[in-house]
C-alpha cells in the first residue's frame, strides 16, 4: 500500500463529493432573477405612480397591451421550441405528450378547483379595493394585502417562478423572461394601486419576492436535478411554454382561459414522458 506523504490528506474527487449533495452541481449559482425583476417592476411602477398620478392615455395602454401580448407569445413559443429536438418522430412524440398533459392537467385543475380558488382570492382583493377610503386607518395594510394577493396568486407568477428555476437549455440560467413580462404588467397595475392605497401597495414587492424566490430556489435545487437525471426536463418546459402562450391569448382577448387550471400540466407532463419511455 502506497504511503501518504506527511502534510497531505487524501481527498475525495469532486464528483464523489457532489454525490452526497444531489441538489447542487459544481459551479452552479443559485439565482432568483425573475423574482428580483418582478419586485423591481412593482417598486418602480409604484414610485412612478406616486410622482406622476396622471392615468395613462388610451394610446399608451394599447401600446403596452400589444407589447405584453406579443412578448408572452414570443417567450412561450421560444421556451417550447427550445424543448423540442431530435428526429421528426421524436418531436411529434414530445408535442403529443405536451398536448395530452395540457388536457389531463386542465381536468385535474378543475377537479382541484384551482381557478375557483384563484378567483376567490381575487374577489377578496377586489373587496379591499372597493371598500377603500382615503381616511381609512387600515389603508396601508389593505393596500399591502390586496396587491400581495393579486400579484402572488396570479398563475403567470407561479408558472414564471417555476420556469425561472428550470433552464431552457443545458448550461443556461433559469428562464426568467416570463417574470420579466409580469414585472411590466405589475408595474403598470401599480400606477393605479398607489393612487388608491398610497405607499402600502409598494410594500407588496417584498412578499412577491419571497414567494416567487422560494418557488424558484426549490425548483433549482431539488426539482431541476431530478428531472434532468431522468430526462424529463424538456417535457416540463414544453408544456410551460404552451401555457405561457395562453396568457397572450387572454391579453389579446381572443378568448377567456382558466389559466390556474392548467398549472397541474407541469406535473403531468414528466409523468407521461416517463410512462411513454
Amino acid at each position: 500500500m502506497k504511503a501518504i506523504p506527511p502534510g497531505h490528506q487524501e481527498r475525495l474527487p469532486p464528483t464523489k463529493i457532489l454525490r452526497f449533495t444531489p441538489g447542487i452541481r459544481r459551479g452552479s449559482v443559485l439565482r432568483v432573477t425573475g423574482a428580483i425583476l418582478n419586485a423591481a417592476g412593482i417598486i418602480i411602477g409604484g414610485f412612478i405612480g406616486l410622482v406622476r398620478p396622471t392615468p395613462l392615455s388610451p394610446q399608451t395602454q394599447n401600446f403596452f397591451k400589444l407589447m405584453l401580448g406579443a412578448s408572452t407569445l414570443l417567450f412561450g413559443l421560444r421556451l417550447t421550441w427550445f424543448s423540442l429536438g431530435g428526429t421528426v418522430g421524436g418531436t411529434l412524440k414530445q408535442l403529443t405528450i405536451a398536448l395530452f398533459a395540457l388536457m389531463l392537467g386542465n381536468l385535474l385543475g378543475k377537479l382541484l378547483r384551482l381557478q375557483r380558488a384563484s378567483n376567490q382570492l381575487g374577489q377578496y382583493a377586489r373587496r379591499l379595493i372597493e371598500t377603500n377610503r382615503p381616511n381609512d386607518p387600515h389603508r396601508f395594510s389593505n393596500g399591502l394585502n390586496a396587491c400581495a394577493i393579486l400579484f402572488c396568486a396570479a398563475p403567470l407568477g407561479i408558472l414564471g417562478a417555476v420556469q425561472d428555476g428550470l433552464p431552457a437549455v443545458a448550461g443556461a440560467a433559469g428562464y426568467y423572461q416570463i417574470l420579466a413580462v409580469k414585472a411590466v404588467m405589475d408595474g403598470l397595475a401599480m400606477l393605479g394601486f398607489v393612487a388608491l392605497f398610497g405607499g402600502g401597495a409598494i410594500v407588496a414587492a417584498l412578499p412577491v419576492f419571497v414567494f416567487q424566490g422560494t418557488i424558484t430556489l426549490a425548483c433549482q435545487v431539488y426539482l431541476e436535478p431530478l428531472l434532468r437525471a431522468h430526462g424529463l426536463l424538456d417535457s416540463v418546459n414544453a408544456v410551460g411554454g404552451l401555457v405561457v402562450c395562453t396568457v397572450g391569448v387572454v391579453i389579446f382577448e381572443i378568448r377567456r382561459v382558466d389559466l390556474a387550471d392548467y398549472l397541474p400540466a407541469l406535473a403531468v407532463a414528466p409523468l407521461l414522458t416517463w410512462l411513454w419511455k
